[in-house]
């Protein structure tokens, strides 16, 4: 079996205790690659640190939600459709869903761009912090827009084609099949890459949770990985005070942190013959034929 997989670290810029694992992990070469917010608190620690260094696989994650109430941050556009009265993104997924206009999300998008470009970072790839574009909360989705601004930034962006079957999230989502079908035909005809395979887990601490059962859920995963090119996500952190008293669940980040490091996890990468990539050769293998991929675009929409 061909088995390749990006292991990303989401959220760089998010925080102190964040930018230290992630560039620590980065400079080890225990990842693929990371993504960073332009928005967040962090963001200008990460940004130099990987300007410096040239560092060839930082993408942009693209953020339009600020989830935790000890750590705030605002868009840089200050759109009022985009954020509350104290001046900080919407909280939730459903709350941007419901009151983001399109057009403010696109200027906002762009403004995220530039901040991350006129850093001296060259930009890998896109994603999407929370899936705030994906539609996951009311069904108003904003792919669209997400894959057209990939294709104006020539970078591949963080989807799937296919849903593994036994997937804590994706596979949960009920008719999710004809969508995600229609947003990937929607990339290819765009000339956006994306991989084949999205690999979930929990954000949160599980009831019953511990650090071994948690290395052992993600080991699984590697063993029963599909043939192609699979994207896993962490949200990797490093010790500390304050994010353990104020950030729920940072716990689960330092675990995260701890396994990237852990010798079990590099045995059953090479065990299972499962080979790291990162959104290079996504960019290079997997685009597909514009012309014949609109075609089938247009044959997805058509179908009742």
């Amino acid at each position: 079996m061909n088995r390749k997989l990006i292991i990303n670290c989401d959220d760089f810029g998010q925080s102190a205790a964040m930018n230290e694992a992630i560039m620590h992990l980065l400079e080890e070469g225990k990842v693929s690659s990371a993504t960073i917010m332009a928005a967040a608190p962090g963001f200008a620690e990460a940004a130099t640190w990987s300007a410096r260094r040239g560092q060839p696989n930082i993408g942009l994650h693209l953020t339009l939600t600020s989830e935790f109430e000890a750590l705030p941050w605002g868009s840089l556009t200050g759109d009022i459709s985009l954020q509350d009265e104290s001046g900080r993104m919407h909280k939730t997924v459903r709350e941007f869903e419901q009151k983001a206009r399109t057009r403010a999300v696109a200027k906002e998008l762009d403004a995220q761009y530039e901040r991350v470009q006129k850093a001296g970072i060259t930009i890998s790839h896109i994603d999407n912090h929370m899936g705030s574009l994906y539609g996951i909360a009311t069904g108003r989705s904003l792919l669209p827009l997400m894959f057209w601004k990939a294709s104006r930034w020539k970078v591949p962006a963080r989807f799937f084609r296919c849903i593994v079957p036994d997937d804590p999230l994706l596979s949960s989502l009920s008719g999710i099949e004809r969508p995600v079908s229609r947003a990937s035909a929607l990339a290819d005809a765009l000339g956006v890459p994306i991989p084949d395979y999205l690999l979930s887990h929990p954000f949160d601490l599980q009831a019953g949770e511990m650090y071994d059962s948690f290395k052992q859920s993600i080991i699984g995963k590697l063993y029963r990985l599909p043939s192609g090119v699979s994207e896993m996500y962490f949200h990797p952190g490093r010790e500390d005070a304050w994010m353990m008293e104020h950030i729920p669940d940072w716990q689960k980040r330092v675990w995260e942190f701890r396994l990237l490091f852990d010798d079990d996890l590099a045995y059953a990468m090479q065990d299972a013959r499962v080979e790291m990539v990162d959104y290079r050769y996504v960019r290079k293998k997997l685009r597909r034929p514009r012309i014949r991929s609109g075609i089938k675009l247009v044959r997805e929409l058509a179908r009742k």
